[in-house]
């Protein structure tokens, strides 16, 4: 039977192997957390590598994830579909094992991680979904969701803000299968840390109300072991086990060093590890009865098997609770989803109302979360602004997590890298909202819904210079367009209550990516459609107002410029003046090409309006077409006061259309 050590030391050179043949990797931080991992996947993770999903796994996040080679390791010797070749090709072209883990790349990979204190942040999501769905799905005699969160980190991911802004809240909702490893080695890429990084870290944890274990060593077994159990029998707190470890351990010239942080250790530093550590074996070759003594199939199968058992009981005493929790899980909507929307839709067209498109995502929030109890809204402390609530809205707390809704205070970052952690976890879909111009505070974790292709939805209201008197250092300008900017994220910004209703149903129907409704302060006023026209919203731009004839200008605008674009095209009289609403240039850009060619036919003089950057338009408009943007920053005054300082107005429009089109407003 191999030791402990063996078994950690595998580990250790698959690491060090793998790395060596790719030039490029971090080997010290897999040998400094091998003892750790070898103890907590051995003797404590709920898995099955044989399945990946099982609902009720525990789930592992390597938030320190520039050290991905220990998770390849722990996944390949685990027994997951994770070859050895693919360990060979690490950080290869479409190889499984890329430089940093990325959910669905490889089985048993539960989200991306990289830049640092997000996989912490993701970690205290999945620890709030598994809170939340336990109460919401454990009966009083059968618990069938009852799993924990470990999640590994070093001292980069305790240096970012993220870190803070998500185990407060950890603390404050007494996530107590939240438990986190903290690789306290004193070493990042700059070298030792004593020169930037001497915060009192289990001081801060117990100041978030976290029970906070100290000083055990990180390459002792029994330590490890014993502060796990104790990890465990804490209910009501999350627990940082804080693990004194010595990055590359077992590196005879280059361990407790940052020569081992980010870089190959060298072929010649290789073999003395191998003779020092005694292992005579050649790069990525592991024994066979340190293969057997890892492999977790059988276990991990019968575990799953156990757990079977106890659901299927549940299933047959409690029908109804455990459909709807397969297919929350499923991300299915329900099947009467898409004609209660459509029913909706031409209610709200009907309607003709007149509102703030925020005042209008509000009406959809409290219509649609009565059908789904999967929503999960929030907001970072702008409810009451960003109207995210609605009439059953039921926040979370320590005490009850049977809620629907959670208070996440002014932390944009924390609750954006939050929701992905909910959204990954399975069986809900988050929102939550702040004004457009702070998205850029959270502005990483919302480029890793949209890498990660999650469904978040973020709720972006006071989308522009139409807030008025709060002025520029909260009028947004560059947001709208680095969003439409950033691959998989769909962008809305509706222009009134139809095409607000139609944004939340593509936002809630795309399971593969996330969603930025931009919403008004502002009151905007209701447009007349056709059934045509509105048939034509969820295409992302449509024909709006039709010209008589063949159109000799276009103006193309979207949220609260539609108007303006409306009221120019009337004084526009003695022109074929066709006006088009784009509240989603990316669902355009995704029709076919006849389509985009109908709505936007070429030779024809075009003008975007919208206030925000100019960059996104010039792409339809052409070189003989104009913007009417904001590429400045906005002043304090009255909304239209502001409107008209900054040059965006119909009066500017028709000049633009009466001129020829020249130069562009800035």
């Amino acid at each position: 039977m191999p030791t402990r050590q063996e078994l950690a030391n595998a580990i250790r050179f698959l690491a060090m192997d793998a790395v060596q043949q790719a030039n490029s990797g971090h080997p010290g931080m897999p040998m400094g957390m091998a003892d750790i991992a070898e103890v907590l996947w051995n003797d404590f993770l709920k898995h099955n590598p044989k399945n990946p999903r099982w609902m009720n796994r525990d789930r592992f996040i390597l938030s320190n994830g520039h050290g991905s080679m220990l998770q390849y390791s722990l996944l390949h010797l685990t027994g997951y579909d994770l070859s050895m070749d693919e360990l060979r090709n690490f950080r290869q072209l479409h190889s499984k094992t890329p430089g940093h883990p990325e959910v669905d790349e490889a089985p048993g990979i539960e989200t991306t991680t990289g830049p640092l204190g997000q996989g912490i942040a993701n970690g205290v999501g999945m620890a709030i979904a598994e809170k939340i769905l336990a109460a919401q799905f454990n009966t009083s005699d059968q618990t069938i969701i009852d799993h924990y969160t470990y999640v590994f980190a070093g001292d980069g991911c305790l240096m970012e803000g993220v870190s803070h802004e998500s185990c407060s809240l950890a603390g404050t909702w007494g996530l107590g299968k939240l438990i986190l490893f903290w690789d306290d080695n004193k070493i990042s890429i700059d070298g030792n840390t004593e020169g930037w990084f001497t915060t009192d870290t289990p001081k801060r944890f117990e100041a978030y109300d976290w029970q906070v274990i100290r000083d055990v060593d990180g390459h002792d077994p029994d330590q490890i072991k014993k502060a796990i159990e104790t990890a465990q029998k804490e209910k009501n707190r999350p627990t940082i086990i804080c693990c004194k470890t010595n990055i590359g351990q077992g590196s005879p010239s280059f361990a407790g060093t940052a020569k081992t942080h980010g870089a190959p250790l060298g072929a010649e530093e290789i073999n003395l590890t191998r003779d020092h550590l005694n292992w005579p074996h050649n790069p990525f070759e592991t024994p066979d009865e340190i293969e057997k003594a890892w492999d977790a199939t059988e276990k991990g199968e019968a575990s799953e098997q156990k757990w079977q058992a106890i659901y299927t009981e549940y299933k047959a005493k409690n029908a109804d609770l455990a459909k709807e929790l397969e297919r929350r899980l499923s991300g299915d909507l329900p099947q009467d989803f898409s004609s209660m929307m459509e029913s909706f839709l031409k209610a709200s067209q009907e309607e003709h109302k007149d509102t703030a498109t925020r005042k209008a995502s509000a009406a959809v929030i409290e219509k649609v979360a009565k059908v789904l109890p999967e929503l999960l809204g929030g907001s970072a402390d702008l409810t009451g602004s960003n109207l995210t609530n609605w009439s059953g809205t039921k926040a979370v707390t320590k005490e009850d997590a049977n809620a629907n809704y959670i208070n996440y205070g002014v932390r944009e970052f924390g609750m954006s890298a939050i929701m992905n952690g909910i959204a990954l976890h399975g069986g809900f879909i988050p929102y939550a909202g702040t004004f457009l111009v702070f998205q850029t505070y959270a502005a990483n974790a919302v480029r890793m819904s949209a890498l990660m292709k999650q469904r978040v939805i973020y709720i972006y209201t006071h989308d522009s210079i139409g807030l008025g008197e709060d002025g520029p250092t909260h009028q947004p300008v560059v947001e709208t367009a680095v969003l439409r900017m950033t691959p998989n994220m769909s962008v809305w910004r509706p222009c009134d209550m139809a095409e607000t209703v139609v944004a939340w149903e593509s936002a809630l129907e795309s399971a593969h990516g996330p969603t930025s409704l931009l919403l008004s302060r502002q009151t905007l006023p209701a447009q007349i459609r056709d059934a045509k026209a509105l048939s034509e919203i969820k295409k992302g731009g449509y024909t709006l107002k039709e010209c008589s004839g063949e159109p000799e200008l276009i103006l193309m605008a979207t949220g609260s410029e539609v108007e303006l674009a409306m009221q120019a095209a009337e004084q526009l009289k003695e022109m074929q003046v066709r006006v088009v609403s784009m509240p989603c240039c990316e669902h355009f850009d995704a029709q076919n090409e006849t389509y985009r060619n109908k709505v936007l036919p070429r030779g024809i003089r075009k003008i975007a309006i919208e206030a925000a950057s100019s960059a996104p338009w010039y792409k339809y408009v052409g070189s003989d077409g104009a913007v009417i943007g904001l590429d400045r920053f906005g002043a304090s005054a009255p909304a239209k006061e502001v409107y008209q300082e900054c040059g965006i107005t119909v009066e500017a429009i028709v000049d633009k259309a009466l001129s020829g089109i020249p130069a562009s407003v800035s």
